[in-house]
């Protein structure tokens, strides 16, 4: 057993859709999203040791391991499943940190794929999910073998929907992160935005891209537009051109999905030149059309 591992891609998400429900006792909000996949991702690589437990992420060197995601994914499973003793993690990062991306649940929820394929006792599907959704919401969506998904709840409630054909996808990365907490402060601080008590988002909402650009929201867009100019630059010339702009979870990446429109515009055809914000890193990538199974290494 010693030295067996596994490896994966670790897909970024983003959130088609996303409303805010109401605050639950608990502190905590109810969501409705809808997630899709990317091709992008952070290569994940585990390996089974005897007792050590160690992770290695270049660009996040300066965080204790014991605070990184991925990290406490491998020390939960080991303590739910009372296996392995011991591990190690290397992850090489593609995925934006704090764009909303999904990023860090990523490698976790690639974290719990690798060692429940390892496992001499592999969880089950709903089981796998579970254990993830005391990890974040994005985290049960990225656990699972969904390509695409309605989910509810904390995102731990997942309806599995037939994925939109691939698309290329712009991904607008400003020179700042957004805090998933100070974003949900903004919301309930907002009288403009208020979380809503019952779901609305369907399936059939999202059934094809032009009627998935049309059924399109997120909440959280109109309490960080105001505050971050970057942002609602890009989504005010998606709101001008009927283009498909919108942010990816609490931000701060914006995407596009080139080709669809929310809307007819009348006028001129041609657009005026696309002025990305300075500072904004643009990436290109594809909407997945499967999951990336995790290869097992000797």
């Amino acid at each position: 057993m010693i030295g067996r591992g596994g490896r994966t891609l670790a897909q970024a998400k983003i959130n088609l859709s996303l409303r805010v429900l109401n605050k639950e006792p608990d502190g905590f909000h109810s969501i409705e999203t809808v997630f899709l996949r990317l091709d992008l991702g952070d290569d994940v690589r585990l390996h089974i040791r005897t007792k050590a437990r160690t992770l290695r992420c270049g660009v996040m060197r300066d965080q204790p391991q014991e605070q990184n995601l991925a990290y406490r994914a491998a020390e939960l499973y080991a303590e739910e499943a009372d296996w392995p003793g011991g591990f190690e993690i290397v992850i090489k990062k593609r995925i934006p940190i704090g764009g909303g991306l999904g990023g860090g649940s990523a490698d976790a929820a690639a974290v719990l794929r690798i060692l429940n394929a390892l496992s001499p006792n592999p969880l089950k599907a709903d089981a796998l999910r579970a254990l993830a959704s005391r990890l974040g919401s994005d985290v049960p969506f990225l656990a699972s073998d969904f390509v695409m998904a309605l989910a509810w709840g904390r995102g731990e409630q997942l309806l599995e929907l037939a994925a939109l054909p691939s698309r290329d996808v712009q991904l607008f990365f400003p020179p700042f992160a957004i805090d998933t907490g100070e974003a949900y402060a903004l919301l309930d601080a907002s009288h403009t935005a208020r979380p809503r008590a019952v779901p609305e988002l369907t399936a059939e909402m999202f059934g094809d891209w032009e009627s998935a650009a049309k059924r399109s929201v997120n909440d959280f867009e109109a309490v960080v537009r105001p505050r971050f100019p970057a942002i609602d630059a890009l989504l005010a010339r998606g709101d001008r051109h009927g283009l498909f702009y919108r942010m990816s979870g609490s931000g701060s990446t914006v995407f596009k999905v080139p080709g669809i429109k929310t809307r007819q515009v009348e006028g001129r055809a041609d657009l005026p030149p696309l002025q990305v914000p300075e500072g904004t890193k643009v990436i290109v990538t594809r909407t997945a059309e499967s999951v990336v199974p995790v290869e097992l290494l000797d």
